[in-house]
């Protein structure tokens, strides 16, 4: 009777931890869907893929009334944008953007969930001078909205590229420029009035790219183990993306707009580029985005505001191959144009494996996985798949419809789960990854989620052996389980009750 009590009540806490957690919703991550290229998939598959990959928060730069149809009745948030060819119209006659949202929005919301409208995009970094325009046409956007009863509920603002700084370092002395003052005093106030975010494009990448004697990779990865102290303020920097949004945020208390929050409208690392551009790379882009998420989710904030909430969109969801530029401005997607991915990345910022990089190396612990290569042809992965389900006595029933590691549905993850298991029940060895040369040694484990991935020797359940000296310890550990759960509850109510007042 004791256990059965001391279970509910840890069934209890956990319960209310999970329903307070959901009411305390940290930063979120979304992704950009940019549109620049002659062979991405349609809208409708995009946002299966979007889907997923469990992303649930998606920008793109117009109101493609094919995407917003494939997006509804998805859940995935959206951000459209007012292209800068739009702002003249928009800033003219309230009645072109009255017939805008009555042709190209209302009808599709709230089933497409559009809670942003960016209204115009970094216009100072625009050969035509149209700054002047962005708040105009702000303000018959937001009229608009009012009439339909949607101001409340759809969000606007403008996006910004850093040059909107005069000076960012140190963060302290972050400044916006002078060029700028009548197109910036009222769009901070109309942000202020509004509730509406600072949106703004932040590239690490751009800065070490230019100046790398100044600039140490690390420090742009978030890899850095070394700590930059802003002189005035004494706080500590250990990646420039956080120096990078303090000097926004000082910029903004120097104007007197405390209350502005910022949103990273735009972030990223390419994956490839020109012979120069020796930093692009799938490792660098991954390693940048993989912290950027963690940093972001974990709600760590930055050293001058710790613990705010930061949203941020990675750019981009694909590599675009109609974008000008050097290479590098072509390869910046998560995701090639079959879908594929460029490199593995876990919006949850639980986990993120490389699924390729790592090939025949070992961890130092000697643990290693076997998994399908990507470069592997569909034919020979079937082939190799069909023979470890089948003569090789693998157990493929965890890839079966409804099981934990059928999601994602795709040939290389089927692949790789089913070499892992033959490859781990056959001493781990070289030679029983090699599936024809279309396995891959890795040295990071590729379980996610629930879908677990064996290793030589290790069992994920508690064996029988064990359960004497489990039951042994339950009641006097049961308690402590109690009040620890009760503890955690009681912070975390604390924790929302504050953000919330």
């Amino acid at each position: 009777m004791g256990k059965r009590v001391g279970f509910n009540l840890i069934f209890l806490g956990i319960s209310l931890f999970l329903i307070l957690l959901g009411h305390c919703q940290g930063s979120n991550v979304g992704v950009c869907y940019g549109r620049n290229a002659d062979d991405l998939p349609t809208p409708n598959k995009v946002a299966q893929l979007v889907k997923l990959h469990n992303i649930k928060y998606i920008r793109i730069y117009d109101s493609n009334i094919q995407v917003l149809k494939a997006f509804a009745n998805t859940g995935v948030e959206l951000m459209i944008g007012v292209p800068n060819s739009d702002l003249l119209p928009f800033a003219q006659f309230q009645s072109n953007v009255d017939t805008w949202l009555k042709n190209s929005i209302l009808p599709y919301y709230p089933a497409t969930k559009i809670t942003y409208i960016t209204v115009g995009a970094e216009v100072t970094e625009s050969p035509n001078n149209v700054s002047a325009l962005v708040v105009p046409a702000m303000n018959n956007v937001l009229t608009g909205l009012k009439k339909a009863g949607l101001h409340k509920k759809i969000k606007v603002s403008s996006t910004h590229s850093l040059g909107v700084l005069s000076r960012s370092f140190p963060p302290s002395v972050g400044a916006f420029s002078s060029n700028y003052a009548s197109f910036l005093k009222p769009l901070l106030e109309f942000l202020a009035e509004n509730q509406s975010p600072f949106m703004i494009n932040i590239y690490p990448y751009y800065a070490y790219r230019e100046s790398p004697n100044n600039v140490s990779l690390d420090y742009a990865l978030f890899e850095s183990s070394n700590e930059v102290i802003d002189p005035n303020t004494g706080l500590l920097y250990t990646n420039m993306f956080d120096a990078q949004i303090d000097a926004l945020y000082f910029a903004l208390m120097a104007l007197n707009f405390r209350t502005i929050r910022v949103m990273v409208t735009e972030t990223g690392w390419p994956s490839k580029g020109s012979p120069k551009e020796t930093s692009a790379t799938p490792d660098n882009a991954q390693t940048y985005n993989t912290n950027l998420i963690r940093h972001v989710i974990n709600n760590t904030g930055t050293p001058a505001r710790p613990g705010e909430e930061l949203d941020v969109y990675i750019f981009s969801l694909f590599n675009e191959n109609r974008k000008p530029g050097l290479d590098s401005e072509r390869n910046w997607g998560l995701f090639y144009p079959d879908q594929t991915s460029v490199y593995n990345l876990d919006f949850t910022g639980k986990s993120v494996v490389d699924m390729t990089a790592q090939a025949n190396s070992t961890a130092s612990n000697g643990t290693a996985w076997c998994i399908a290569s990507t470069k592997a042809s569909d034919m020979d992965l079937q082939n190799a798949l069909d023979w470890a389900c089948g003569s090789g006595n693998v157990d493929c029933t965890p890839i079966q419809p409804s099981q934990p590691c059928f999601e994602p549905d795709t040939l290389v993850s089927h692949a790789s789960y089913a070499f892992n298991s033959y490859f781990q029940q056959n001493g781990a060895t070289d030679v029983a990854c090699g599936f024809g040369g279309n396995g891959v040694k890795v040295n990071q484990d590729p379980s996610y989620d629930t879908c677990l991935y064996a290793t030589t020797g290790k069992n994920k359940t508690i064996s029988s052996s064990n359960t004497t000296a489990i039951s042994s310890t339950s009641s006097s550990s049961s308690s402590r389980i109690e009040f620890s759960a009760g503890l955690l509850v009681m912070l975390i109510f604390i924790s929302c009750f504050l953000k919330i007042s």
